[in-house]
């Protein structure tokens, strides 16, 4: 039989465990996909859910890999999912013929596009302008193609004297290292990575990124339909924050970002993706413009360029504004993002 101080710690307990559960019922739960299959830089929300950072923002995510940032873009602006990674130059065209599904950047996680031309040493190229007569080779419609007049005009390149060759993008690293085309346009840590895996030594490797040389766009990043932030404002930037905590844990702790990777993939390949993380967070998170003013800082005049260039590239007569497309009001306070 209970007696009075037994119960009196059941009710204590029971009266504890009552704000547990509400707060379990009102986790939020999220889709998100990103914008490719597992690779180092997608460990930053690996660790939001293994550190609880997820569980402190009330959220239950459940993170899908990605078949292409194009494909991200329309799973997230049909309500598929709820919120996307990917390289938002896409966004311009999308916005354009779709405005009823408008995407919007929430958090630009790389700071500078990834997009880049990369050859191998003796192929007659040792800068950017030496790509002038030489035969590249593109998927056709892949970003960084689309993206190459305009970052010709910004590197002194004359765009005219540049032969193109067409590819399925699966086979764009292996006819660079066969020979059958001189250099090859892409996000410069997939391809460079691409042909480490073919054998090809690391220092036989040459890349130049468009953001170095003339073209400094932003990248890829956290985007939702504009529709869906309206309605859930408060998830959003609950999303945003824990993305920003979990870069920064993954900043302080890579072997442990690969680690929670690995254990979503078993085939992952913790130590290349350490090193294509490395070379991420040093030409494409970590720049100038995010150690000055925090991770995610946005810059207006920039999103204006990127729309711009993207609407040219893309042919698109009446691009959505940049303002209808990018903002910050979801960012943590400027000093929860400094490095």
């Amino acid at each position: 039989m209970l007696n009075r101080r037994h119960l009196i710690a059941a009710a204590g307990a029971a009266a504890l465990a009552l704000p547990a559960a509400r707060t379990a019922r009102a986790q939020t739960a999220l889709r998100f996909t990103l914008d490719w299959a597992l690779q180092g830089n997608h460990a930053m929300w690996a660790m939001a859910e293994d550190r609880g950072i997820y569980r402190r923002e009330q959220l239950a995510v459940r993170m899908d890999r990605g078949f292409g940032s194009g494909d991200a873009l329309v799973k997230v602006g049909s309500g598929a999912y709820d919120v996307g990674f990917a390289d938002f130059a896409n966004a311009v065209k999308f916005n354009a013929e779709n405005p009823q599904n408008r995407l919007v950047m929430l958090y630009p996680v790389f700071d500078r596009t990834a997009a880049a031309i990369v050859t191998l040493r003796g192929r007659g190229m040792e800068r950017p302008q030496d790509v002038a007569g030489k035969n590249l080779g593109a998927p056709e419609g892949e970003a960084s193609r689309l993206l190459f007049p305009a970052f010709a005009r910004a590197a002194g390149i004359d765009a005219r004297a540049v032969r193109w060759t067409s590819m399925a993008a699966n086979l764009r690293d292996t006819m660079l290292r066969t020979g059958q085309v001189d250099a090859v346009s892409g996000f410069l840590f997939t391809v460079h990575f691409n042909l480490v895996g073919l054998g090809i030594p690391e220092d036989q490797i040459l890349g130049w990124p468009f953001a170095e040389h003339g073209l400094d766009l932003y990248g890829s990043g956290v985007f939702a339909r504009a529709e869906w932030i309206e309605r859930n404002p408060e998830a959003a930037a609950r999303f945003v924050r824990a993305s920003v905590d979990g870069l920064k844990a993954l900043l302080a702790d890579v072997p442990g970002g690969m680690a929670a990777l690995k254990r979503r993939e078993p085939l992952f390949d913790e130590a290349l993706e350490a090193r294509r993380f490395a070379m991420t967070r040093d030409r494409s998170i970590i720049t100038p413009n995010s150690r000055a003013n925090g991770l995610g800082h946005l810059d207006m005049e920039r999103a204006r360029q990127l729309v711009a260039v993207n609407a040219e590239a893309l042919g698109v007569a009446n691009p959505p504004s940049a303002e209808s497309m990018f903002t910050d009001r979801f960012l943590p306070p400027r000093s929860e993002r400094m490095l």
